[in-house]
């Protein structure tokens, strides 16, 4: 087949992204790729996400261009993805997961506990903003935007940049994938600081129409890059933003990990001022009955009868949500339809 070109935003950290899933492609399935760049509406424009329209800033523009046909797969940061499904379009892959906690770069080594009261600390994430006052509510939270460089350039004693903060919050997963960890003072417990939904994960969306053959040579290198505790988790983590109706404001922070059976999920909703916060899980184990009675099932056939399916995942996801409405999330944060 020829070419496939791939669509991706033009910021190091989208480039390094979408090499990675172009190195991969050429692996999995032996074939040619090229790059095709796409200035979204979040490349643009200035301003706080809550106030361009949220995440979806960075991928109206990257889908528009998969359906008019100027590039065959796109590659977005999972979070930045709204939950609502893109008509046309399919999620074909999702690689594994980096590891999805926040991370701490702060001056001098400093951790979030050895913080001076009044420190200045950067983030233009509501949800990283309440979780940081909840742990630390003397601290001065500065909202901020740019690339990964640029936020770096923003603590002191950086080589580049204006040094005028104490610290920021970035995702560890982009660092790791910029070989960035060296900023890191400290990779934040999601004990502390829950990380967004689908955050360290990758989504590779193609048309619908393109999935059509499974053994085309692009379907059948995506079907191999997909990996499926990541797709399971990210599927829960999703459903419950969806339950909630949250969008960027809202202060949401969500984890699953699926092992064989079970799915475990931890959701977090605060106010943005970080005065009162509301965190629960949900752990559910699938088990799916044997009814042929002349003998027990081999443990390769209990494994696949019990493994944790997509409708589990979206059920807990739901599940949890209902359950954080019902002790009152939505006096806690913008939730709903008019969120």
């Amino acid at each position: 087949m020829s070419a496939v070109r791939i669509g991706t935003r033009a910021s190091t950290l989208a480039l390094t992204q979408t090499g990675h899933v172009a190195d991969d492609l050429a692996r999995l399935g032996g074939l040619t790729t090229e790059l095709v760049h796409v200035r979204t509406d979040g490349d643009r424009l200035t301003g706080s996400l809550a106030s361009l329209g949220g995440t979806g800033v960075f991928v109206t523009t990257l889908r528009d261009a998969l359906l008019d046909g100027r590039c065959d797969v796109a590659v977005h940061s999972l979070k930045d993805l709204p939950t609502t499904p893109a008509p046309g379009l399919t999620i074909a892959a999702v690689p594994v997961r980096q590891d999805p906690r926040d991370a701490l770069c702060a001056r001098d080594g400093l951790t979030l506990r050895e913080l001076p009261p009044g420190a200045l600390v950067g983030t233009g994430s509501p949800r990283r903003a309440a979780q940081l006052l909840a742990a630390r509510p003397d601290l001065v939270v500065v909202d901020i935007r740019g690339n990964v460089d640029t936020r770096l350039g923003r603590v002191a004693g950086a080589e580049h940049g204006p040094g005028d903060l104490d610290a920021v919050v970035l995702a560890r997963a982009g660092l790791a994938r910029l070989d960035r960890l060296d900023a890191v003072t400290e990779a934040l417990d999601p004990a502390t600081m829950l990380p967004a939904p689908g955050q360290g994960a990758l989504a590779v969306e193609v048309r619908t129409a393109d999935l059509a053959d499974p053994t085309h040579p692009l379907a059948a290198a995506l079907a191999a890059l997909d990996h499926t505790p990541t797709r399971l988790a990210v599927v829960a983590e999703r459903a419950l933003l969806a339950r909630l109706e949250a969008g960027c404001a809202a202060p949401v922070g969500a984890l699953a990990r699926v092992e064989g059976a079970t799915i475990d999920l931890s959701a977090a909703v605060a106010r943005t001022d970080g005065t009162q916060t509301l965190r629960h899980g949900l752990t559910v184990t699938r088990r799916v009955a044997w009814e042929q009675a002349d003998e027990p099932p081999s443990a390769a056939e209990a494994a696949v009868l019990t493994a944790v399916d997509e409708s589990t995942a979206r059920a807990a996801g739901a599940d949890l949500a209902d359950l954080l409405l019902e002790l009152g999330a939505a006096d806690l944060a913008p939730l709903g339809p008019a969120a």
